[in-house]
């Protein structure tokens, strides 16, 4: 129901309020998901690879395991990134709720808040990705200077 300044007058207790809010809450914990999915699928590919170059005893090929590290490294920075503008637009929810500012459009509109390049880079700088991959990139390099090569 919209009240006199155009503003939602619903009840925090609305099912369409609870509906939006676990929208959010499920895409939220899909990037997450996303994000372990990606550090798991790094881990499996670089170790194959890895292993393919002992077997073939050709330890400069170890270097083509940085290709999925790099790569990985990014999608998983990406889903950081779309994690927070999801918990920022949920943050943002819950502020105009609160503050009874909630509009039609706000309840019916999923979409992240937030500048994407900016919470990328923000992502990338994050520990949970640079220091997962860094220590990745470094396992490679010793890895090809002592067991491979």
């Amino acid at each position: 129901m919209l009240g006199i300044d155009g503003a939602l007058t619903i009840d925090s207790e609305s099912a369409s309020i609870q509906t939006h809010l676990g929208i959010l809450q499920n895409v939220i914990q899909r990037m997450a998901a996303n994000s372990s999915a990606s550090k798991a699928w790094c881990v499996t590919l670089v170790s194959a690879v890895l292993v393919i170059v002992a077997d073939k005893d050709k330890p400069d090929y170890a270097y083509i395991a940085l290709l999925p590290t790099f790569v990985f490294g990014a999608l998983d920075a990406y889903y950081l990134a779309l994690e927070k503008a999801f918990r920022n637009s949920y943050n943002d929810f819950i502020f105009k709720l609160h503050n009874k500012t909630l509009t039609e459009m706000d309840l019916y509109s999923v979409a992240p808040k937030g500048s994407m390049s900016i919470l990328q880079w923000t992502s990338l700088k994050s520990f949970s990705v640079w220091g997962f991959y860094i220590s990745l990139v470094v396992l490679i390099l010793i890895t090809k200077a002592i067991a491979i090569g």
